[in-house]
């Protein structure tokens, strides 16, 4: 498997899925932006509202997945990435990844309190092109 081409794969999906567990036990699946920034296929850093529902249930079951997908004229292809998400709230990490015109959605600016990062961190993945499917694990070479 080819982890640069899965990497410059995501680096151009301009929508990701996020997908946690709701207190049912039950998957949760939302539309994101793509991720603010990442590193590799280990980390990747997502803004959202500290107040949203995917907060809450991140904070009571870390396990997550991040899904992301193109569908061309006759190809699919897909990347599911599973693991951890925290969420952080430190100033430190708010100001790197925050974005010029994100008071659209925190008036409050980047210190505003209900402007938080999802810090996602992938342990496997599985990679979908051309009716093939391989799973993979994330380690610190595929970073």
């Amino acid at each position: 498997m080819d982890f640069g081409q899965i990497e410059r794969f995501i680096a151009r999906r301009k929508i990701s899925f996020i997908c946690s567990v709701d207190a049912e036990g039950f998957p949760a699946v939302k539309a994101m932006l793509k991720p603010r920034a990442r590193s590799g296929l280990r980390e990747f850093w997502f803004s959202t509202n500290t107040s949203s529902l995917r907060v809450r249930q991140f904070r009571e079951n870390p396990k997550a997945a991040v899904y992301f997908y193109r569908k061309g004229l006759v190809q699919y292809t897909g990347v599911l990435l599973t693991g951890r998400m925290e969420v952080l709230t430190d100033q430190e990490i708010k100001n790197k990844i925050w974005k010029k015109g994100d008071t659209v959605f925190y008036k409050g600016g980047v210190t505003d309190p209900d402007y938080c990062v999802l810090k996602f961190t992938a342990e496997k993945g599985r990679y979908y092109c051309d009716l093939k499917t391989e799973s993979f694990t994330v380690t610190e070479r595929t970073t």
